[in-house]
């Protein structure tokens, strides 16, 4: 399984690099051979289109501008045709709004996105709160709960042709107001999680890859589960501590 780490330079805050260590981990216990391919600027596009998973983190303003001009221009496009096609993907804070619609800055015009989720974000102000700290959530389709952590000035609204990732238990998600984290197109998921999400959530880094297999096999994959007695203990401690 090959899997596209994008523009892993400029955009992997938070530790979000941790969702690939994870990935990778996962597979290689199970056997899986696996091929982390770093996608930057300079990477031919060809590159991408051959990757069975792809994954793109959040950045500092500086690199989300270089990373945002090439994603709308060159990787995006193909983007769009992976996830179009069913390959798996997660995007994360930065990398959420780039695939929405647009993004819209408290002053200047919107900002084009890739268009790969129905959805659009918006800044609603300079004096407006950020939308920071612990969450908890629980995803729709398992009803297993996930805990990370948000840190985002921009409130993001989903369209009719997509559904959230998760209803928050506690936090703020997508835009404070609605009462949902992320999204979910196909098999792409977009989330504001940080943490990182997957360390934290090994239900949702097994998910990708059982898809990322389905897909490039074309039949119905399963495996094993692991010993994850020691992750699912540290997201319990979280919960109890992030629910009060």
């Amino acid at each position: 399984m090959k899997i596209a780490w994008l523009y892993p330079d400029l955009m992997s805050t938070y530790g979000d690099r941790g969702n690939i260590i994870v990935l990778v981990k996962r597979c290689q216990w199970r056997d899986i051979d696996v091929e982390v391919k770093e996608i930057t600027l300079e990477t031919p596009i060809k590159s991408l289109e051959r990757c069975d998973l792809i994954f793109m983190g959040g950045a500092q303003d500086r690199q989300q501008k270089l990373a945002g001009e090439d994603f709308l221009k060159n990787k995006g496009p193909v983007a769009r045709e992976m996830v179009e096609k069913g390959i798996p993907a997660l995007f994360v804070c930065a990398a959420y709004q780039f695939v929405g619609h647009y993004y819209k800055p408290y002053r200047g015009d919107p900002i084009p996105g890739a268009g790969i989720f129905d959805l659009s974000t918006e800044h609603p102000g300079d004096q407006a709160k950020r939308l920071i700290g612990n969450v908890v959530a629980r995803v729709i389709s398992s009803g297993k709960t996930i805990v990370g952590f948000e840190n985002h000035g921009g409130r993001t609204y989903l369209g009719k042709k997509i559904t959230p990732f998760a209803k928050v238990i506690k936090g703020f998600g997508n835009n404070g107001e609605d009462g949902y984290e992320g999204a979910v197109y196909k098999n792409a998921i977009g989330s504001y999680f940080h943490g990182p999400l997957l360390p934290k959530n090994s239900h949702v880094a097994d998910w990708l890859v059982r898809r990322a297999l389905s897909v490039k096999y074309g039949e119905h994959i399963s495996f094993p589960p692991l010993d994850d007695s020691l992750e699912y203990e540290a997201h319990d401690v979280i919960t109890r501590r992030v629910v009060v």
